[in-house]
């Protein structure tokens, strides 16, 4: 077992079958989670599968804001539930959970803690492989402030040795997590993913890139295809040691010290309190549930997909929007923040009809 110790840099050894997962889902604290886990077990010694955070730890990589029950086993839930799709080397194609089981466990000093176990079928893919992987530290994953920087990331840095890498727009939509339908508009693609990820790359990992369009389609030579060109990047912020990303307090005195009293949602429904949390507790009960039906159009629950997963994905979709307003909040003063964000929606679910 292995307990989150305060080192500098933690190394990333993942294969590259599992970095090829296409449609996982995942949000950015879970991909971030999983980052993590990968960065704490040894991946030559199986022994290691099982990875203790504290609660307080688990509150700052989660992203949690002000903990609550329903948040909390909403998040773990979510985790254990995380179910991806690989192709393996002889062609067969499987399906199996990241995670198979979590645990609450107190210390002597009443401290609480989760340990997490890897699921059974996915350690051939976390332990003891010997070619086809790539390596990274750590701390490029910690400054990234979405799920398709985070992603981008890894989907570059697997094909860094090589220098290029050549991918259609629809494969890399799918490792990004996104539909092939979103951004149907190379521009608006362009504009809100590659050169917000390019600048993101840039400033806080080990990477930059450029790209263009490889191939083209069609009479009015629509890009279907793109190259990127990757290279070593020295100009970045410095690197982000896992000990600083969690800064946790120096005494014991924790709201989150004891389970019982981690404060329960005051709204009536725990799914409005969870995505209240998205938006920083900011706006009431009615508001969150305008908003939540507003993500409901725009990320539509897949076939299969437990209401607990769904209400995952739409809390990290509406944190990210919440965290756009704040982004324009801070070039000019937006007095009906509730309205403003409400606008950004609806634009949303207008371009996703349009799509249809």
């Amino acid at each position: 077992m292995i307990n989150l110790a305060v080192e500098d840099k933690y190394l990333i050894e993942k294969r590259n079958i599992l970095n090829e997962v296409r449609s996982n889902g995942m949000s950015l604290q879970e991909q971030r989670f999983f980052a993590i886990y990968l960065a704490k077990i040894n991946a030559r010694d199986i022994s290691t599968r099982v990875v203790r955070f504290s609660l307080e730890e688990y509150q700052k990589i989660m992203d949690l804001g002000k903990l609550n029950l329903a948040h909390l086993h909403n998040s773990v839930d979510g985790l254990l539930g995380k179910v991806i799709g690989v192709t393996l080397e002889n062609g067969d194609h499987a399906r199996f959970q990241l995670f198979k089981k979590t645990i609450f466990s107190q210390d002597k000093n009443g401290g609480w803690h989760i340990e997490i176990d890897a699921h059974d079928d996915a350690l051939p893919l976390m332990f003891e492989f010997k070619e086809r992987y790539f390596t990274y530290e750590l701390w490029n994953a910690l400054r990234l402030k979405s799920s398709n920087q985070l992603r981008m990331y890894e989907i570059l840095k697997q094909y860094e040795s090589l220098g290029e890498r050549t991918i259609s727009i629809d494969d890399l939509k799918e490792l990004l997590g996104m539909k092939k339908s979103e951004y149907p508009r190379y521009n608006s693609f362009r504009a809100d993913v590659l050169d917000v990820c390019k600048q993101a790359l840039e400033a806080c990992t080990d990477i930059k890139f450029a790209y263009g369009p490889s191939q083209k389609k069609g009479r009015g030579g629509k890009v279907t295809a793109l190259k990127f060109t990757i290279s070593k990047n020295d100009n970045y912020t410095d690197p982000l040691a896992l000990a600083d990303f969690i800064d946790l307090p120096n005494s014991r005195n924790s709201d989150t010290d004891n389970v019982a009293e981690v404060a329960e949602t005051e709204f009536q429904s725990e799914c409005l309190g969870l995505l209240a949390g998205a938006c920083d507790n900011e706006f009431n009960e009615a508001e969150i549930q305008v908003l939540y039906n507003l993500v409901a159009a725009i990320l539509p629950r897949r076939v299969g997909e437990s209401i607990g997963d769904f209400n995952l994905k739409a809390y990290g979709y509406l944190k990210h929007r919440y965290d756009e307003l704040n982004m324009r909040a801070g070039r000019g003063e937006i007095k009906k923040r509730f309205g403003y964000l409400k606008k950004m929606l609806d634009g949303a679910v207008k371009e996703v009809q349009e799509e249809q």
